[in-house]
């Protein structure tokens, strides 16, 4: 099957059937300096991707092609957020609330959560105060975080959040930058590069001790990744990253692959006296500072990038706009990044992590433009059963599940798992 498909794909590179849009008329590749796609992808992939660099090379252009990626688990092997959240908890950096008021850290806390949270953390500190989770008499404070960060759900099983738009937020994500209320994006970031230290030097599969469990203790690049964002930048791409994990962690860790931060899209808080962030975060398009509703999860990724990366205003920002106004590549691996893959007019690579909506839409591949690749490190084995596209594989607004859909409104068949 994956030999099938590796052929059928060649057939359209060579033939050139609708696999890439062809570049703007006064596309200038005479002064580019040639890079090439290094080694280690699935299949025909990195074929697909040296033709995407060779037809859209444009060095001596204005206007630079646009390529996206999505960060965690795309660019690097685990999460850059949950790394920094267990830096947070072993080192007592998440502050006490507004008088002990859990439910002031996200809207979106139901009162279950607010009450688990005030019993295991209330005595430990005074509002504003630090709280102790990397000593013995906080680990059930830090236990408590970490289950309703982690499982979106306390120590009991109640749920933790409620009431949110699923495909403009996820609260579980936002949650970290709201924790970190009352310090700056300095010190936010002097956190992140603690912990990207020594995740980076722990060894793979490593664990660490946070309250009284474990937790994952490892992160790693993607040598493929970097590689490719390289060569992409080389080529004279305008290379973005989108991430649902923090502005500031995020802008620590895109630095490894020569990303700088005005080209790194996070969550953002909002900033009170000082600088210090607050428990809100900004909004996009027409959702205003505050809202709390529109981060950078699954359409809530297409608004920032409309806004950030062309400029888009208002409502405006969070629809597909024209072919112009997108990126030509985008490369995700997860549900949260479907929107955006969808908006990129040229190529779109999806890192195989057996996400429903994301692989039927990649597997459907209904235009030519998407490719899979395993996971770079550790890939997963291939999911056994399809993937329940015709019926239960998207995940509306309310939480309701449904069919996938394509462009035109025709189901999307359930999909065999064939890159693995």
């Amino acid at each position: 099957m994956r030999r099938s498909r590796t052929a059928t794909l060649a057939l359209i590179a060579a033939t050139g059937s609708g696999l890439l849009l062809a570049p703007p008329a006064q596309a200038d590749h005479t002064s580019c300096r040639r890079a090439a796609v290094g080694p280690g992808w699935y299949g025909d992939n990195q074929a697909r991707l040296q033709q995407l660099v060779e037809r859209y090379r444009s060095c001596g252009r204005q206007t630079k092609p646009v390529a996206v990626f999505d960060w965690d688990n795309t660019v690097v092997k685990n999460d850059v957020g949950d790394a920094t959240m267990y830096w947070l908890l072993r080192n007592g950096r998440i502050r006490q609330p507004a008088a002990g008021d859990w439910s002031t850290t996200s809207r979106f806390l139901t009162p279950a959560a607010a009450t688990a949270l005030a019993d295991a953390c209330g005595p430990l500190a005074r509002p504003g105060a630090p709280l102790p989770t990397g000593t013995p008499e906080g680990a059930a404070c830090a236990d408590e975080i970490n289950a309703v960060y982690g499982t979106a759900a306390t120590r009991t099983g109640a749920p933790a959040f409620t009431g949110w738009d699923r495909r403009t937020t996820e609260p579980s994500y936002a949650w970290l930058p709201q924790l970190m209320q009352g310090w700056s994006a300095r010190e936010v970031r002097g956190f992140a590069a603690a912990a990207r230290t020594e995740n980076l030097a722990a060894p793979l599969g490593a664990v660490q001790r946070v309250g009284s469990g474990t937790a994952t203790g490892w992160v790693r690049y993607y040598d493929q990744q970097k590689d490719l964002i390289n060569t992409l930048r080389t080529s004279g791409f305008d290379v973005w990253i989108s991430s649902a994990s923090p502005q500031p962690v995020v802008e620590v860790w895109a630095k490894g692959v020569g990303i700088d931060a005005d080209h790194v899209i996070g969550i953002r808080n909002t900033t009170g006296r000082g600088g210090k962030f607050t428990s809100h975060l900004q909004g996009c398009g027409s959702v205003p500072d505050g809202a709390d509703t529109m981060t950078t999860y699954i359409d809530g990724k297409r608004c920032w990038i409309n806004q950030e990366v062309y400029g888009i205003r208002g409502a405006a920002a969070a629809t597909v706009q024209p072919p112009a106004r997108r990126p030509v590549f985008a490369a995700g691996d997860s549900d949260t990044d479907v929107s955006f893959l969808r908006d990129a007019t040229a190529l779109r690579l999806v890192v195989n992590r057996n996400k429903n909506e994301l692989m039927c839409r990649a597997y459907d591949n209904g235009d030519g433009r998407w490719i899979v690749n395993p996971m770079f490190i550790e890939p997963k084995k291939q999911k056994t059963g399809p993937y329940p596209c015709a019926t239960t594989g998207y995940v509306g607004p309310d939480g309701t599940k449904g069919p996938v859909l394509r462009g035109d409104g025709s189901v999307i068949p359930d999909q065999t798992d064939a890159v693995f």
